[in-house]
């Protein structure tokens, strides 16, 4: 069973007080892309608390990730509204987010245990997208491009943040839309933002669904405006929501 939304912090659960990392995992109807990245988790070499905030779903991604050990919690949807969820019930000095559809290979899990070893403040991702052919070594240049020379990363890279931190600018703001770049732009304004050397592995289920070069010219066109001033919600009505 879920931990309901409103119920005590299990933050000194049995087993759970000596986590490093509080991962976090936002789903709604996630069943057939969650075991991957819990599988990946599990093989974490530091001590991880891994929390499914669930929005809702109507399929089997309760049962899956109670299955792999993860704790689950219940939430309103809402990415934001769900990471926070899971965020104040996470054990852990170091908070992780993630989205259901990554994996995080090897390399990727090294960096993440660097990072916290050494005391990271803020961190994140790149990520190599799970495609073959043009279009998706294309997003991957975009992304790099746009992260390096205006320092603004997406959800899809991941975040690894200090709690201590997080807490300090209020979390996630509870916004229709993106709640990461406000969020990572309230952290730098705090910190410098680490960039972690190896990528993570992102499915490409939405390019491919919704056509990659119409989805990467909506998604540049909605950053743009967001960052001249254009109100999340109105931005929202352009940006279809996720389906599995």
């Amino acid at each position: 069973m879920s931990e309901a939304a409103g119920s005590p912090a299990p933050a000194a659960a049995a087993g759970k007080r000596t986590a490093a990392v509080g991962v976090v995992i936002p789903t709604l109807n996630e069943a057939g892309q969650l075991p991957g990245l819990l599988e990946d988790l599990d093989l974490l070499q530091l001590a991880a608390d891994v929390v499914v905030a669930d929005g809702g779903s109507a399929d089997d991604t309760v049962a899956v990730a109670q299955a792999a050990g993860a704790r689950v919690v219940g939430s309103n949807p809402g990415r934001a509204a769900q990471m926070n969820a899971g965020a104040a019930r996470a054990a852990g000095d170091w908070l992780c987010f993630l989205h259901a559809d990554v994996r995080v290979p090897a390399a990727a899990r090294q960096e993440l245990e660097r990072a916290v070893s050494a005391g990271a403040e803020a961190a994140v991702w790149g990520f190599s997208i799970d495609a073959s052919g043009f279009w998706p070594r294309f997003m991957e240049v975009g992304t790099y491009l746009r992260d390096r020379l205006g320092g603004l990363p997406y959800g899809d890279q991941g975040l690894l943040v200090r709690r201590d931190l997080f807490d300090a600018v209020g979390g996630f703001p509870e916004i229709a839309l993106m709640e990461d770049v406000a969020l990572v732009r309230a952290l730098k304004r705090r910190t410098r933002l680490e960039r972690l050397a190896a990528p993570l592995l992102v499915s490409p289920r939405r390019w491919q669904r919704e056509g990659p070069y119409r989805t990467w010219l909506r998604n540049s066109a909605l950053m743009a405006a967001y960052l001249a001033g254009a109100g999340p919600d109105r931005l929202a009505r352009f940006y279809p929501p996720e389906r599995p």
